[in-house]
């Protein structure tokens, strides 16, 4: 199953550190946050993936060109050039990076995904949040509950929106507006194929149409999360991230180096 990584927005309120570089390499203990969420997949067996680019897309491919070339030991040729990874320490995954479009809107980039994501049940996610979640536990839950999406429901600070969730289902979608019982959506999504016909074109967006739309259907279940999740939206929120990273007990860290 692949699963695509919405990497391509400005950063705007994270402005201090994505000025110079998009908001999914803003570091965690050395690693970019996007490295972070990959191994977060992995580590329940799912490695491949798409990373849906724009905003200094450039820098994304320049990481993962550099963490490929340099992820081992090197043996190099004084005669012809040649290099040979002798000791690869990088784990097995498949990473395609496509460019969505500088300006495109996040509906719009999952929409000019089609051709790679063809007519599979596909997981998708922000560039920008951790979290202690089983994503095994949560494909099943997909499955479970037969609905076209399924959102990842978690239990934010009060400064975000709000979920109104009725037996697993979401009756209401209140992204950014405080509402119900406090739950928002997460990310770690899972979606089926179908949903591609849904999204008209590149200003589409993924929350405030495609989603709504769905819940309004009754084909958008929520798997609740009552565990730790924490997105990266501020300069306070890196901190205390970092802060977790450098305890050794960081909670999304369910994988060995």
């Amino acid at each position: 199953m692949k699963t695509i990584i919405l990497a391509g927005g400005f950063g705007s309120r994270l402005s201090e550190e994505t000025e110079n570089k998009p908001k999914p390499m803003v570091e965690i203990g050395n690693k970019p946050i996007i490295w972070h969420i990959i191994n977060i997949y992995l580590s329940f067996g799912f490695n491949d993936f798409i990373i849906a680019l724009g905003y200094k897309g450039d820098y994304i491919k320049k990481y993962f060109l550099d963490y490929i070339n340099y992820s081992g030991d090197l043996t190099i040729s004084s005669i012809n050039g040649k290099k040979k990874i002798t000791d690869k320490q990088s784990k097995d995954w498949n990473v395609n990076l496509i460019d969505t479009g500088h300006g495109t809107n996040t509906g719009g980039r999952i929409k000019y995904l089609k051709k790679y994501i063809k007519n599979e049940t596909f997981m998708l996610t922000y560039g920008d949040g951790v979290s202690s979640l089983n994503v095994e536990e949560l494909v099943k839950y997909h499955k479970k509950m037969g609905k076209l999406v399924t959102i990842t429901a978690v239990r934010p600070p009060a400064r975000f929106g709000g979920l109104i969730i009725d037996d697993g289902k979401v009756k209401k979608f209140a992204e950014k507006h405080q509402a119900g019982e406090g739950w928002i959506n997460g990310g770690f999504m899972v979606f089926e194929p179908e949903v591609l016909e849904m999204i008209e074109g590149s200003s589409s967006s993924l929350e405030y149409s495609l989603l709504d739309n769905l819940a309004k259907q009754q084909q958008l279940s929520a798997f609740c999360h009552d565990g730790f999740w924490q997105c990266m939206d501020t300069k306070r929120d890196l901190q205390y991230l970092e802060e977790l990273w450098a305890s050794g007990k960081a909670p999304w860290k369910v994988w060995n180096e």
